[in-house]
């Protein structure tokens, strides 16, 4: 309950950030304005949040037969959790990575990266479906995806400030500057304490899901590692959607990075070792996942024959 009023506060906050930018814009009427269109974003995120997550991602959707392993592990998992499956997708990119999207358990989605499929382990990519479906599970995705489009909508009025003001609009000149800077860093502020909390969350509830724990520290170990070597093209391009990601999928030399939405990777690891009853160490060899990889001749978008 405390974690629900948490994030009703901080959505709030973010509603009065937008209504703050249109006043700013267009006094009171533009305060209306702003908020009417924020409402009509939301309405609109609320329904197609995963179609729109999914699209600019470049998912593919997985069947039964092109997943066969992936599919029969992720079904065992939401019936573990007493959940509906959710669909299955497939990111087109070697940085290891998933996440989950839609706006209930009964729509929902999970995604992950072909690099995901190729770098990790059959446990460690169980501990990380374990940690999409309690995001799924607690609804953090309708939620993460509204502050996502939130966030979004006030760095472009951010932006419109500095036109703005050079006119008519609150503040003049520097004022239009000050709010182009200020408000898309205020906005990814709620944006960070909001997916933050839920990740420790999300954490805690995939390793008691999958019962390893430990499966999933080093999961986000590996990932978090070879996150900072690879580009995921798609989510440069689309860096409001970073915080639905298991790790941040922005580059390392991005200044995105100095205001991560996530928790630290060594308190997540520290924490799930700390349910498994063993201490944090690097990443050992692990036999390798009978998921089917990229091959030289696959067979599907994500297997090989």
């Amino acid at each position: 309950m405390a974690g629900n009023v948490k994030v009703f506060v901080l959505m709030a906050a973010l509603t009065a950030l937008v209504m703050a930018l249109g006043w700013m814009l267009g006094g009171s009427g533009g305060a209306l304005i702003a908020l009417v269109i924020a409402g009509g974003m939301n309405f609109f995120s609320y329904w197609n949040s995963d179609k729109m997550v999914l699209r600019q991602q470049g998912a593919v959707e997985l069947s039964p037969q092109q997943g066969a392993e992936l599919y029969a592990m992720t079904a065992r998992l939401a019936e573990r959790a007493q959940m509906p499956m959710p669909k299955l997708y497939l990111l087109p990119t070697q940085q290891p990575n998933a996440f989950a999207t839609g706006r209930n358990p009964e729509n929902s989605a999970v995604a992950v990266t072909q690099g995901l499929l190729n770098h990790l382990s059959a446990d460690e990519i169980e501990g990380v479906i374990a940690h999409e479906l309690a995001h799924i599970r607690h609804r953090d995705t309708l939620t993460m995806t509204i502050t996502a489009t939130m966030a979004g909508a006030i760095a472009m009025m951010g932006n419109m400030m500095l036109f703005a003001g050079s006119r008519e609009g609150r503040g003049g000149m520097f004022g239009g500057i000050l709010a182009m800077i200020l408000a898309p860093m205020a906005a990814m502020m709620v944006q960070m304490a909001i997916s933050r909390a839920r990740e420790y969350e999300a954490d805690a509830t995939g390793a008691q899901i999958s019962g390893k724990p430990r499966a999933l520290a080093l999961a986000l170990q590996r990932i978090a590692q070879a996150a900072g070597r690879s580009v995921n093209l798609p989510a440069e391009k689309n860096p409001a959607a970073a915080a639905m990601f298991i790790i941040n999928p922005l580059h390392a030399m991005r200044a995105d990075r100095l205001f991560t939405t996530h928790p630290p990777t060594e308190d997540r690891i520290t924490r799930l070792m700390a349910m498994d009853g063993t201490a944090p160490r690097a990443p050992v060899a692990t036999a390798p996942s009978r998921i089917p990889r990229t091959g030289a001749k696959p067979r599907t978008p994500w297997g090989r024959g």
